[in-house]
Protein backbone atom coordinates (compact mmCIF):
# COMPACT_ATOMS: atom_id res chain seq x y z
CA UNK A 1 0.00 0.00 0.00
CA UNK A 2 1.25 3.98 -0.78
CA UNK A 3 1.36 4.38 2.80
CA UNK A 4 3.70 1.88 3.58
CA UNK A 5 5.73 2.22 0.62
CA UNK A 6 6.12 6.40 1.34
CA UNK A 7 7.14 5.45 5.16
CA UNK A 8 10.15 2.45 3.76
CA UNK A 9 10.90 5.21 1.08
CA UNK A 10 11.79 7.79 4.02
CA UNK A 11 12.84 5.33 6.09
CA UNK A 12 15.62 3.00 4.22
CA UNK A 13 17.03 6.09 2.21
CA UNK A 14 17.61 8.42 5.32
CA UNK A 15 19.69 5.67 7.34
CA UNK A 16 21.71 4.91 3.52
CA UNK A 17 22.31 8.74 3.95
CA UNK A 18 23.20 8.65 7.35
CA UNK A 19 25.36 5.45 6.92
CA UNK A 20 27.18 6.62 4.06
CA UNK A 21 28.16 9.95 6.24
CA UNK A 22 29.01 7.67 9.57
CA UNK A 23 33.09 8.24 8.71
CA UNK A 24 34.10 11.78 6.42
CA UNK A 25 37.28 13.55 5.46
CA UNK A 26 35.03 17.03 7.33
CA UNK A 27 32.77 17.12 9.66
CA UNK A 28 31.01 20.51 9.89
CA UNK A 29 29.30 21.92 12.81
CA UNK A 30 26.81 25.11 12.65
CA UNK A 31 24.73 25.72 9.32
CA UNK A 32 25.82 29.35 9.04
CA UNK A 33 26.50 31.15 5.50
CA UNK A 34 30.87 30.50 6.03
CA UNK A 35 29.89 26.80 6.48
CA UNK A 36 27.57 26.56 4.17
CA UNK A 37 30.40 28.45 1.68
CA UNK A 38 33.29 25.77 3.65
CA UNK A 39 30.58 22.80 2.41
CA UNK A 40 30.56 23.58 -0.91
CA UNK A 41 33.78 24.30 -1.30
CA UNK A 42 35.31 21.45 0.32
CA UNK A 43 32.31 19.00 -1.85
CA UNK A 44 33.48 20.69 -5.19
CA UNK A 45 37.48 19.71 -4.32
CA UNK A 46 35.64 15.79 -4.11
CA UNK A 47 35.94 15.84 -0.31
CA UNK A 48 33.37 13.98 1.55
CA UNK A 49 31.70 16.79 4.14
CA UNK A 50 28.58 16.90 6.08
CA UNK A 51 27.26 19.69 7.78
CA UNK A 52 25.11 19.11 10.93
CA UNK A 53 22.60 22.01 12.19
CA UNK A 54 20.73 22.10 14.70
CA UNK A 55 17.80 23.96 13.66
CA UNK A 56 14.99 22.45 11.27
CA UNK A 57 16.08 25.47 8.85
CA UNK A 58 19.88 25.77 8.47
CA UNK A 59 21.18 29.42 7.28
CA UNK A 60 22.20 30.84 10.63
CA UNK A 61 21.34 34.72 10.59
CA UNK A 62 21.80 35.41 6.97
CA UNK A 63 18.00 34.56 6.51
CA UNK A 64 16.47 37.53 8.47
CA UNK A 65 19.00 40.27 7.03
CA UNK A 66 19.03 42.92 9.47
CA UNK A 67 16.00 43.39 11.97
CA UNK A 68 14.12 41.24 9.59
CA UNK A 69 14.73 43.57 6.59
CA UNK A 70 15.66 40.80 4.23
CA UNK A 71 18.35 42.58 2.58
CA UNK A 72 22.27 42.26 3.19
CA UNK A 73 25.59 44.06 1.77
CA UNK A 74 28.33 42.63 0.18
CA UNK A 75 31.39 44.42 -0.32
CA UNK A 76 33.87 43.72 -3.54
CA UNK A 77 36.12 41.32 -2.13
CA UNK A 78 33.14 38.62 -1.79
CA UNK A 79 31.92 39.27 -4.69
CA UNK A 80 33.83 36.53 -6.64
CA UNK A 81 31.98 34.02 -3.99
CA UNK A 82 28.18 35.53 -4.71
CA UNK A 83 28.88 34.75 -8.51
CA UNK A 84 29.99 30.92 -8.04
CA UNK A 85 26.76 31.27 -6.19
CA UNK A 86 24.97 32.02 -8.66
CA UNK A 87 23.06 35.28 -6.34
CA UNK A 88 21.48 38.48 -7.90
CA UNK A 89 23.64 41.58 -6.31
CA UNK A 90 22.93 45.32 -6.92
CA UNK A 91 25.36 47.77 -6.62
CA UNK A 92 25.01 50.03 -4.18
CA UNK A 93 27.92 52.29 -3.24
CA UNK A 94 31.30 52.33 -2.11
CA UNK A 95 32.21 49.24 -3.30
CA UNK A 96 28.99 47.37 -1.62
CA UNK A 97 26.35 45.40 -3.27
CA UNK A 98 23.18 44.03 -1.45
CA UNK A 99 21.83 40.96 -1.92
CA UNK A 100 18.29 39.05 -0.57
CA UNK A 101 18.83 37.48 2.22
CA UNK A 102 16.58 34.63 1.11
CA UNK A 103 17.66 34.03 -2.41
CA UNK A 104 21.24 34.31 -0.48
CA UNK A 105 20.54 31.62 2.29
CA UNK A 106 18.71 29.57 -0.41
CA UNK A 107 21.20 29.36 -2.84
CA UNK A 108 24.15 28.69 -0.98
CA UNK A 109 22.42 25.41 0.38
CA UNK A 110 21.18 24.87 -2.77
CA UNK A 111 25.02 24.85 -4.17
CA UNK A 112 26.66 22.94 -1.22
CA UNK A 113 23.92 20.25 -1.91
CA UNK A 114 24.47 19.98 -5.45
CA UNK A 115 28.29 20.34 -5.50
CA UNK A 116 27.86 16.74 -2.92
CA UNK A 117 27.63 18.06 0.65
CA UNK A 118 25.09 16.24 3.18
CA UNK A 119 23.24 18.31 5.13
CA UNK A 120 21.93 17.05 8.34
CA UNK A 121 18.98 19.48 10.34
CA UNK A 122 17.94 19.14 13.66
CA UNK A 123 21.06 17.30 15.02
CA UNK A 124 23.03 18.99 17.84
CA UNK A 125 26.61 18.18 18.06
CA UNK A 126 27.52 18.19 21.99
CA UNK A 127 30.85 16.84 22.12
CA UNK A 128 33.26 15.81 19.96
CA UNK A 129 35.48 12.44 19.81
CA UNK A 130 39.26 13.20 21.11
CA UNK A 131 41.63 10.49 20.00
CA UNK A 132 45.39 10.91 20.79
CA UNK A 133 45.21 14.94 21.29
CA UNK A 134 43.51 15.28 17.73
CA UNK A 135 39.74 16.36 17.64
CA UNK A 136 39.42 13.11 15.03
CA UNK A 137 35.14 13.84 14.88
CA UNK A 138 31.99 14.77 16.49
CA UNK A 139 29.08 13.18 18.73
CA UNK A 140 25.35 13.83 17.94
CA UNK A 141 22.25 13.79 19.13
CA UNK A 142 18.29 15.32 18.09
CA UNK A 143 18.29 18.67 19.02
CA UNK A 144 15.03 17.75 20.62
CA UNK A 145 16.55 15.27 23.07
CA UNK A 146 18.83 17.74 24.49
CA UNK A 147 16.30 20.46 24.77
CA UNK A 148 13.99 17.71 26.82
CA UNK A 149 17.03 17.07 28.71
CA UNK A 150 16.26 13.59 27.99
CA UNK A 151 18.77 11.20 28.66
CA UNK A 152 19.25 9.31 25.48
CA UNK A 153 22.85 8.27 24.37
CA UNK A 154 24.27 9.70 21.04
CA UNK A 155 26.07 8.13 18.39
CA UNK A 156 29.51 8.82 16.61
CA UNK A 157 30.57 10.46 13.41
CA UNK A 158 34.61 10.43 12.35
CA UNK A 159 36.25 13.31 10.47
CA UNK A 160 39.45 13.84 9.52
CA UNK A 161 39.00 17.82 10.52
CA UNK A 162 36.38 19.23 12.18
CA UNK A 163 34.73 22.95 11.59
CA UNK A 164 33.43 24.68 14.33
CA UNK A 165 31.15 27.21 12.59
CA UNK A 166 28.68 27.55 15.76
CA UNK A 167 28.70 31.83 15.26
CA UNK A 168 29.00 33.61 18.42
CA UNK A 169 29.02 30.86 21.31
CA UNK A 170 31.84 28.95 19.29
CA UNK A 171 30.60 25.80 20.77
CA UNK A 172 32.75 23.15 20.03
CA UNK A 173 35.86 25.00 21.05
CA UNK A 174 34.55 25.74 24.28
CA UNK A 175 33.92 21.63 25.10
CA UNK A 176 37.04 20.93 22.99
CA UNK A 177 38.80 23.18 25.82
CA UNK A 178 36.90 22.06 28.47
CA UNK A 179 36.85 18.43 28.53
CA UNK A 180 40.58 17.69 27.54
CA UNK A 181 42.23 20.05 29.71
CA UNK A 182 44.22 21.58 26.57
CA UNK A 183 44.94 24.88 25.40
CA UNK A 184 43.71 26.45 21.49
CA UNK A 185 45.93 28.39 20.02
CA UNK A 186 44.67 31.49 21.34
CA UNK A 187 46.28 34.23 23.61
CA UNK A 188 44.40 33.10 26.35
CA UNK A 189 44.34 29.22 25.61
CA UNK A 190 40.58 29.28 25.42
CA UNK A 191 37.84 31.24 23.66
CA UNK A 192 37.95 34.82 24.30
CA UNK A 193 34.88 35.50 23.31
CA UNK A 194 33.99 38.34 20.21
CA UNK A 195 34.26 42.31 21.28
CA UNK A 196 31.87 44.70 20.10
CA UNK A 197 30.69 46.16 16.47
CA UNK A 198 33.59 47.25 14.33
CA UNK A 199 32.72 46.61 10.61
CA UNK A 200 35.97 46.91 9.41
CA UNK A 201 37.94 45.72 11.70
CA UNK A 202 35.50 42.82 12.25
CA UNK A 203 35.32 41.84 8.39
CA UNK A 204 39.35 41.59 8.14
CA UNK A 205 39.70 39.73 11.35
CA UNK A 206 37.00 37.16 10.76
CA UNK A 207 38.84 35.72 7.61
CA UNK A 208 42.26 36.12 9.91
CA UNK A 209 41.45 34.02 12.67
CA UNK A 210 39.90 31.31 10.29
CA UNK A 211 42.74 28.83 10.83
CA UNK A 212 43.20 25.07 12.40
CA UNK A 213 43.18 26.47 16.24
CA UNK A 214 43.86 22.67 17.68
CA UNK A 215 45.19 19.56 15.87
CA UNK A 216 41.83 18.91 13.77
CA UNK A 217 39.47 21.51 14.43
CA UNK A 218 39.24 24.26 12.50
CA UNK A 219 36.89 27.32 13.20
CA UNK A 220 35.21 30.18 10.62
CA UNK A 221 32.70 32.37 10.44
CA UNK A 222 31.75 34.19 13.82
CA UNK A 223 33.09 31.66 16.02
CA UNK A 224 36.78 32.84 14.61
CA UNK A 225 35.69 35.59 15.88
CA UNK A 226 34.93 34.22 19.63
CA UNK A 227 37.58 32.04 19.35
CA UNK A 228 39.76 34.89 19.21
CA UNK A 229 38.67 38.11 20.83
CA UNK A 230 37.81 40.26 17.32
CA UNK A 231 34.63 42.35 16.95
CA UNK A 232 31.44 41.31 15.48
CA UNK A 233 30.48 43.26 12.01
CA UNK A 234 26.92 42.60 11.88
CA UNK A 235 24.56 42.46 8.58
CA UNK A 236 27.56 42.72 6.40
CA UNK A 237 28.32 38.54 4.89
CA UNK A 238 31.33 39.20 2.62
CA UNK A 239 33.26 37.80 5.52
CA UNK A 240 31.58 35.13 6.55
CA UNK A 241 31.94 33.71 2.81
CA UNK A 242 35.64 34.73 2.52
CA UNK A 243 35.78 32.96 5.78
CA UNK A 244 34.47 29.57 5.04
CA UNK A 245 36.06 29.33 1.55
CA UNK A 246 39.55 30.34 3.08
CA UNK A 247 38.68 27.20 5.69
CA UNK A 248 37.60 25.11 2.82
CA UNK A 249 41.33 26.01 0.86
CA UNK A 250 43.46 25.05 4.14
CA UNK A 251 41.78 21.97 4.56
CA UNK A 252 41.92 21.24 0.68
CA UNK A 253 45.14 21.81 1.11
CA UNK A 254 45.86 19.42 3.97
CA UNK A 255 43.81 16.81 3.19
CA UNK A 256 44.11 16.94 -1.01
Amino acid sequence: MIETQVSKGIITTYFNKLQRNLDLDVAIVGGGPSGIAAAYYLAKAGLKVAQFDRKLSPGGGMWGGAMMFNQIVIQEEAMPIIRDFDIHAEPFEDGLYTVDSVESTSSLLYHAVHAGATIFNCYSVEDVVFKKNVVSGVVVNWTPVLREGMHVDPINIMAKCVIDGTGHDSEIAKVVARKNGIRLDTETGGVIGERSLDVVEGERLVVEGTREIYPGLYVCGMASSAVAGTPRMGPIFGGMLLSGKKVADLIIDKLK
